[in-house]
């Protein structure tokens, strides 16, 4: 097979999409390949038997502080605002998450309420909220205790099953990611922009992809494709030396054969029920972190509205390691000071390719929201030496 593409992007999810779209409509013949039998990467949905619009790889909303990334995702599809809620089960209880003064009221009697929320008044008097991690170190013993009601009951056994390991071997950045609130204000996000498509994600990546110097191949394995030459530097796609760019935004160790040991990851394991109700649960996304071996359950019939008459369809996620060559998806990198020595070796050795870029949540073995890679992939574009 003759090469006749200028720029070879694997993977079709968000970073290879609009990557492959900007170096398009800069002139160039882009090929993507993709392992999965669609586009869209995680983002991928579809319409099920139910007449109900669901995620395939669990839910997705479009947030962001920056207008210039809102305007970027409007060439290509309508959205529509939308402001998630979710929630944790705690002891039988439903409380909003972030946790907020609402989780104070729920756990506690109304005089250690009141305790607790004029220590943090009296502590934080003009900020809205801080990592857990913050609050377990306070110096101020009411506050502590709260934080560690909140670690104990939540934090620790839904990090543990989610991360399969223990909590203090996971990276502090890991338990930054979502705030304890201190007010009553819901909602998961506090960006400006923070909305869903009004037809599906999946329309949206068929308009991304939509350019006539776009082509795209799916269940296609990057590793039958490329192979890399370890002294000369050099890629060969298909047999052939290829002088055009390689992007790559697999899994950076899959790429190198793991042949400095392989980066851990953690994927999901999704059972779907559909029940003859209205509604299941009293959010769109609720963790359980009590229950033995699944984390959340996302109800799709809320994510965004659907009305499909009596009857709720919902997930529910058991997480496990990824295995490569298996039938699961590496979702989440492992962040931990083990594997970042590792991934540096392949950042290492996958810098000293000129023509090739690795990028993405799997590539930069980095935990992205869609803003992020979305980002990301932007200034890839705007530095990309071809």
């Amino acid at each position: 097979m003759n090469n006749n593409f200028d720029i070879l992007v694997v993977g079709c999810g968000l970073t290879g999409s609009v990557i492959a779209r900007e170096l398009a409509e800069k002139g160039n013949k882009v090929l993507i390949i993709e392992r999965r039998d669609h586009i869209g990467g995680n983002m991928y949905d579809y319409v099920n038997e139910n007449g109900v619009l669901v995620q395939q790889y669990g839910p997705h909303i479009f947030h962001t502080k920056k207008r210039e990334l809102y305007n970027y995702i409007c060439k290509y599809a309508e959205w529509q605002n939308y402001k998630l809620t979710c929630g944790a089960v705690i002891n039988g209880k439903y409380t909003p998450t972030p946790f907020n003064f609402k989780t104070i009221d729920d756990f506690f009697d109304t005089e250690k309420a009141a305790k607790i929320k004029d220590a943090i008044k009296t502590e934080y008097p003009n900020q809205e909220f801080a990592p857990v991690l913050e609050l377990l170190n306070h110096k101020n013993p009411v506050i502590r205790e709260y934080a560690e009601f909140l670690f104990n009951n939540d934090y620790a056994p839904y990090t543990a099953k989610q991360w399969g390991i223990k909590p203090e071997e996971i990276d502090p950045s890991v338990l930054r990611r979502v705030p304890v609130r201190f007010n009553y204000e819901t909602g998961y996000f506090d960006d400006e922009f923070q909305v869903m498509p009004k037809t599906s994600f999946t329309d949206f990546f068929k308009n991304i992809l939509n350019h006539p110097n776009i082509e795209f191949k799916l269940g296609t394995d990057a590793k039958s494709w490329i192979e890399l030459k370890d002294e000369s530097k050099e890629i060969f796609v298909n047999g052939e030396k290829f002088e055009g760019k390689v992007i790559y935004t697999g899994a950076i160790d899959e790429l190198f054969g793991c042949k400095y040991g392989k980066l851990p990851y953690r994927s999901l394991r999704f059972e779907w029920e559909t029940e003859n109700k209205k509604s299941f649960q009293d959010a769109p996304v609720v963790a359980y972190p009590q229950e033995k071996d699944f984390t959340r359950i996302t109800e799709y019939t809320k994510l965004p509205e659907q009305d499909v008459g009596e009857k709720t369809v919902y997930a529910v996620e058991y997480p496990l390691p990824y295995k490569a060559g298996e039938d699961n998806e590496p979702y989440y990198p492992v962040p931990t000071e083990e594997s970042q020595t590792i991934y540096e070796k392949y950042r290492k050795e996958a810098d000293s390719i000129p023509n090739l870029l690795v990028c993405g949540r799997l590539g930069d073995f980095k935990y992205y929201n869609m803003d992020n890679a979305l980002e990301v992939a932007l200034k890839i574009i705007k530095n990309i030496k071809l």
